[in-house]
């Protein structure tokens, strides 16, 4: 979905597409955003329709970079309700209507009925799950995300989930700044349009990280 005039201009600019010829799996984890209740479910108050089609994608290349040796974090949001108010009322407050807000607070509570994993996906009991607060996995204070990364000596990050320019577009600008390196999987993030969607990857490939399928991320982790 990346636009030929991107490419040309990428190419042109660091002399190759892609920057990665292979991919280190002991290093590498595959961090999935969002992917719960609350965007997955069809009429749920966040409904990304498009997230329930990249579920068969992210559940291949999950299981792939297990069995190559590397790590998969399940990155659920939450926020916590306080009265009328939240822990992010600045986003409550301003960015959704006041029917959304309450629906939306009650379903991304800890222990609300958004916060499950969805259930097509297949979670390992070696995976790892967190929450985060803050559309970006890796803000300060957003989640444990950077500390459970640096103790687990990973250096890349295959960003998959939803959506694609909000929270994982966020995450990968985020984890580039910090010195990981970042691919986003172009076949495992859903946004709300498919504008959205390319236009994100093509801010990705440009500035913060590779752009690449399924398919190419594995051929990677069995070179």
């Amino acid at each position: 979905m990346i636009s030929q005039h991107i490419i040309d201009r990428v190419v042109a600019r660091r002399g190759q597409l892609h920057l990665f010829d292979t991919l280190s799996a002991a290093r590498t984890a595959l961090v999935v955003i969002d992917m719960q209740k609350t965007f997955c479910e069809p009429g749920a108050p966040a409904e990304v329709p498009a997230s329930r089609s990249i579920v068969k994608a992210i559940n291949r290349l999950a299981a792939g970079l297990r069995e190559a040796g590397g790590t998969v974090v399940w990155c659920t949001h939450a926020n916590v309700g306080v009265g009328n108010n939240s822990d992010w009322r600045n986003f409550f407050d301003h960015f959704v209507a006041d029917d959304v807000r309450r629906r939306t607070i009650e379903s991304l509570s800890p222990g609300g009925s958004g916060q499950a994993i969805w259930h097509e996906l297949e979670v390992d009991a070696s995976d790892l799950k967190l929450f985060k607060n803050r559309y970006s996995a890796l803000v300060p204070g957003s989640s444990q995300l950077e500390r459970m990364l640096r103790s687990l000596d990973i250096d890349t990050l295959l960003i998959c989930g939803t959506k694609t320019n909000i929270c994982c577009e966020s995450t990968a600008r985020d984890a580039m700044m910090m010195d990981f390196k970042v691919v986003m999987v172009s076949d495992g993030t859903a946004a709300l349009s498919d504008q959205e969607h390319q236009a994100s990857l093509e801010n990705i490939i440009q500035q913060f990280g590779d752009v690449m399928t399924t398919e190419e991320i594995l051929e990677r982790l069995r070179a």
